[in-house]
């Protein structure tokens, strides 16, 4: 029985992970705008009302097909490293990390950029339109999430003590505000207006308004706001004492978010297009590449078998991406030789009835592979409580039995065709301080790059830091077929291998597909500080029978079960049967939401 209807429509669909931000998409198909237009409306409602997981200085990926002309695209808004960021800069410091909180860690702001890149080149509306709800929400408050209010509360000494214009933006009377309580920021509406008031000053052109907006972000008032608090503030920060940021003005001023080409596998018929090497996104082909020949859905689904090799072709995969990926305008990546035919048969060979304890990367084209060590220790105890959550630099509340990392989702249809999914991430609150005047932090994706000679994902400047954040694409005989994604860091390629199995393999509905049980494994450094990892580790949904997890302990998996429904919140629209159009979103968590009409 599912405990979300299977919603279809006829006109436009979209499935996010804030029901506030779903229903603000929904909004802009009354205003003539297409399937693009409302993911935009949707992404920057999505930066006010879940503040915990991104932020208008945070990243995106956007994957888009448009109906008139053809193919999948991918936006590019994750933001490179600054020029000032050196692995002996970092030395200097005496480092050999990049802290996962605080300023060092800020890349260029992405996600502004790329939204406002979707918008002018495949949507119809101005940015008034796609910037109104969120202004709303931001001027008259939103219901505060459960998972925000945890964050803030965790953080409020932090917030009065140290980061003042964070505590200013969400300490109410200097204190956490509760669970469900209406929250505003208004210095967030404002910086809204100013950039619409930017915008419009001069023009009515809808192309030369998007214009000039971005302009006003990456050369105008608010690269002056980040040049002018990066130069002078000195802030606390995970290692435990203060520093400045290395971002300036310049950065921002020379970076636009660009537009790429998809890296594609084709299964069972399906065209499955995901980002490139500077997310983790091949790694979702590579899953699929290793599991068509394995036979793993013959016992049906739940079986020990299912869950075993999946989980074992997820390590395979996923030890490739930790040697292999990186940002591909710095390093090789051989991409090609890692879905061949011929090399995904010899790892193939690599999976076992027994499960593995190895972090094994292959060597496509014979070239041997290598990864840094992974970080295994726990933050001292005699550390202040606020301090051990900044250690790790996910956006969560730190316990020892959540999955790690979370983001945002969003998906979108329309009648003609188009389809979008994107993942946002980044600028959350816990990330770095609030930036004067603003009402939204700086990024810390930098804390994803290594401080180490030689590696794909070394840092350098310029450079994007390798990310997790990974929305997909299907195509169906050339034609739309389904975009989703989930919040999740490293397990986001994981879960949502899990959900077009379901849908491919076993046959179930979208809707049905996300609310299945779900399990990963935490075998793979995660990608986040401390980059922590937890070999033959699988986490599981409870549900199974109880001779599967037995089978599984049996194979030497550590079995870990975690609550009921806590495991994604994938989120899905595409066009079903006699061209309906379908969104499903995952019960997990009770505020992601689909909406069809």
């Amino acid at each position: 029985m599912l405990h979300r209807p299977e919603v279809r429509g006829t006109y436009g669909a979209v499935a996010s992970t804030h029901w506030l931000a779903s229903q603000a998409g929904m909004a802009m198909f009354d205003r003539g705008g297409n399937a693009f237009d409302a993911a935009v409306a949707t992404a920057f409602v999505l930066q006010v009302v879940e503040p915990h997981l991104n932020g208008p200085a945070g990243d995106v990926p956007i994957m888009l097909h448009d109906a008139r002309l053809g193919g999948v695209r991918v936006i590019c808004g994750q933001g490179p490293m600054p020029q000032a960021a050196t692995i002996d800069r970092f030395r200097a410091l005496g480092l050999t990390a990049i802290p996962g909180s605080g300023l060092l860690a800020a890349c260029v702001p992405g996600a502004f950029g790329a939204w406002l890149r979707l918008l002018r080149e495949h949507g119809r509306l101005h940015l008034a339109d796609v910037l109104e709800p969120a202004i709303w929400y931001a001027e008259s408050g939103y219901p505060l999430l459960p998972a925000a209010a945890r964050m803030i509360d965790a953080l409020a000494p932090l917030f009065r003590d140290e980061w003042a214009e964070s505590g200013r933006t969400y300490l109410v009377d200097g204190a956490a505000p509760r669970p469900g309580a209406r929250l505003r920021n208004p210095a967030l509406a404002r910086t809204f207006r100013r950039l619409l008031a930017e915008a419009r000053a001069g023009t009515g052109d809808r192309e030369r308004q998007l214009d000039a907006a971005e302009r006003a972000f990456y050369e105008g008032f608010v690269a002056e706001a980040v040049d002018d608090f990066a130069a002078r503030a000195e802030m606390l920060d995970a290692t435990g004492e203060r520093h400045r940021a290395l971002l300036t003005g310049a950065d921002l001023a020379g970076w636009r978010a660009t537009v790429e080409e998809p890296v594609t596998f084709d299964y069972r018929g399906y065209t499955v297009c995901k980002p490139g090497p500077w997310s983790q996104g091949p790694v979702f082909l590579q899953q699929l590449a290793l599991l068509a020949g394995t036979g793993f859905a013959d016992a049906g689904f739940g079986s020990a078998a299912h869950v075993h090799t999946v989980t074992e072709a997820a390590k395979l995969a996923f030890a490739d991406r930790e040697a292999w990926y990186g940002d591909p305008d710095f390093t090789d990546v051989p991409l090609a030789a890692l879905l061949a035919d011929e090399y995904t048969a010899a790892r193939r060979a690599l999976v076992t009835p027994e499960a593995s304890a190895e972090l094994n990367p292959g060597a496509p084209l014979g070239r041997p592979g290598w990864t840094p060590p992974p970080v295994t220790g726990e933050s001292p105890r005699d550390r202040p409580g606020w301090l051990r959550q900044l250690d790790s630099g996910i956006p969560a509340v730190v316990r020892l039995t959540e999955a790690s990392g979370d983001t945002c989702c969003l998906t979108a249809v329309d009648r003609e065709g188009n389809l979008v999914a994107a993942t946002p991430s980044g600028g959350w609150l816990k990330s770095s301080p609030v930036v004067p005047g603003l009402g939204f932090p700086l990024g810390t994706r930098g804390q994803m790059a290594w401080l180490v000679e030689g590696h794909p994902n070394s840092l350098a400047p310029g450079k994007r830091p390798r990310t997790t954040l990974s929305p997909t694409l299907v195509l169906r005989d050339g034609r739309p077929y389904l975009a989703f994604g989930t919040p999740g860091g490293d397990q986001q390629d994981q879960w949502t291998v899990q959900f077009l199995l379901n849908h491919l393999e076993f046959g179930m509905s979208p809707q049905a597909a996300v609310e299945a049980n779900t399990f990963h494994t935490d075998h793979v450094p995660s990608s986040f500080s401390p980059r922590r990892s937890r070999p033959r580790s699988l986490v599981l949904e409870p549900g199974l029978d109880p001779g599967v997890l037995a089978d599984l302990r049996a194979r030497g998996h550590e079995v870990e079960l975690v609550e009921a429904y806590s495991l994604g919140k994938v989120c899905a629209t595409g066009v079903g049967p006699d061209d309906l159009l379908v969104a499903a979103a995952s019960p997990r968590g009770g505020q992601a939401y689909a909406v069809a009409r």
